[in-house]
């Protein structure tokens, strides 16, 4: 029996720590073992790769796919080397940093030259960048992960740990096999019985994992060697422990850590943008059994979270309040909307051509309104290209928050009256409110600039005052 292990890029630049804590710690002899490893790219790194992912602002990637200048891409691709290498300075010295710099120069160095030629090749006009942008996006973010998983087998071989190199990056591949395969085809003949595998978050296959999963493709390689191997439990460290709150808005004192919870409560965080684990990567792990266990990476004595398939609280309860800030409320009235079902079809199908992501919606008989998470740009191109569409429609642009409380078992007596209570208490006012039969979530939309308040309003009322014994606690 083994488990697949997954280090988030946060956690992974704190790497001193975690040799000491949960990649070697107490650990000796046979305990090292049957245990594999996905690493991320190390904290900033895949940003300056592709694009930063809460500002938007360019990496390498979007500044070669945005082609103004030609030569604007090299520049960043310079400061991802000095990074890296910066880096490798801190982890190590000697033969040891000459073997890191070395293998990572030469990556560095392959697509760099491979994105000049296809520059050159594109600017003959039989061919167009865009047929080749995927896979250069998909080549640089392999990068950060080759570049963390090999450090990593080469600081834990120095430490006395039999540590192999799974590169499932696909670097000099002749060809594409299938992601099933790519994975397959890497751990056949691995002992994990005497052998600690450190695979690279990135897999390259035919399928082309960011094209479905883009940023979220780590979890997916990580929950995929879970199905394919086998594995008995799937750990994900974190930078800290799954709460029934962010602590930086509650605080530490207030907030408690989760011990059990499910995967629906898992989609709802998802949902929110607070990915415990991507929904998809979820799935495979829901349809095997297999368990999800999510830990603070230094914190390695405490059992964490155990995300299950059939856990329900011993009683109804709230477990989590989360919340999504930088929520826009597009609201379309149209009193011709009555009756007509293509109204929703059409307008869910241009938000997704314009990447909004729809977090919720609701409507009544002559209107609708989708909460959507995005860039300004495309909001506002969504607002112009309604009206557009629908000249008799009035479309009106709200931006808001949104504050949920969830639950395996959401079915408390009076939380609506409770919840509408602590937010009146607190002077706030709701602009909207969501709960779904399945009594997993209730969602409160509120004013942007109401959001903390909000969050410390409706855990104080559902969770601090609430005895819940061991519904939330250490598993």
């Amino acid at each position: 029996m083994h488990t697949v292990e997954k280090i988030g890029g946060t956690s992974m630049s704190r790497f001193s720590e975690l040799m000491d804590t949960i990649l070697i710690g107490k650990r000796q002899g046979a305990a090292l073992y049957n245990r594999i490893f996905v690493v991320s790219a190390y904290g900033g790194i895949t940003n300056l790769l592709l694009e930063h992912k809460k500002t938007g602002e360019p990496g390498v990637y979007a500044r070669f796919a945005d082609a103004e200048h030609e030569t604007a891409w090299q520049a960043t691709l310079d400061q991802v080397r000095t990074a890296m290498l910066t880096k490798n300075a801190e982890l190590f010295s000697g033969d040891d940093l000459i073997k890191a710099d070395t293998f990572i120069l030469e990556r560095i160095e392959d697509a760099a030259s491979c994105m000049e030629n296809l520059q050159q090749l594109c600017s003959l006009g039989h061919f167009q960048l865009e047929d080749h942008l995927l896979r250069v996006r998909e080549m640089l973010a392999s990068l950060g992960e080759t570049h963390s998983a090999f450090n990593s087998v080469l600081a834990l071989n120095n430490a006395g740990v039999n540590a192999c190199f799974v590169d499932l990056s696909g670097w000099h591949q002749e060809h594409p096999l299938s992601f099933d395969e790519m994975i397959q085809h890497h751990f056949k003949d691995i002992d994990l019985s005497s052998q600690l595998p450190i695979a690279t978050g990135y897999a390259h296959c035919s399928e082309g994992v960011m094209r479905t999963f883009d940023r979220g493709y780590s979890e997916m390689t990580f929950s995929k060697i879970a199905t394919l191997t086998g594995a008995h439990e799937a750990v994900i460290h974190k930078e800290y422990h799954l709460s029934s709150a962010d602590p930086a808005v509650v605080g530490l004192d207030n907030i408690v850590t989760i011990g059990r919870t499910n995967y629906d409560v898992a989609d709802q965080l998802s949902n929110l943008g607070m990915e415990a684990i991507h929904p998809k990567a979820a799935k495979g792990l829901r349809q095997q059994g297999i368990q999800l266990r999510i830990k603070n990476a230094f914190e390695p004595d405490h059992s964490g979270t155990v995300i299950s398939n059939d856990y329900c609280s011993a009683k109804p309860c709230v477990e989590i309040i989360a919340g999504r800030r930088n929520v826009f409320a597009i609201e379309i009235f149209d009193q011709d909307m009555l009756g007509d079902s293509n109204y929703d079809i059409e307008l869910a199908r241009l938000l997704h051509q314009l990447k909004l992501y729809i977090v919720n919606r609701d409507s009544d008989a002559n209107s609708i309104t989708y909460y959507v998470s995005g860039t300004r740009k495309m909001v506002n191109r969504a607002v112009r290209l309604i009206g557009e569409a629908y000249k008799g429609a009035v479309v009106d642009l709200t931006k808001v928050a949104i504050v949920s409380a969830i639950g395996s078992d959401l079915k408390v007596s009076g939380i609506l009256a409770r919840t509408v209570s602590a937010l009146a208490s607190a002077n706030i006012s709701i602009q909207a409110l969501h709960q779904s039969m399945r009594q997993v979530e209730m969602q409160c939309v509120v004013k942007e600039s109401d959001y903390e308040n909000a969050v410390k309003a409706l855990h104080h009322a559902l969770i601090e005052q609430e005895d819940h014994g061991d519904v939330i606690c250490a598993a």
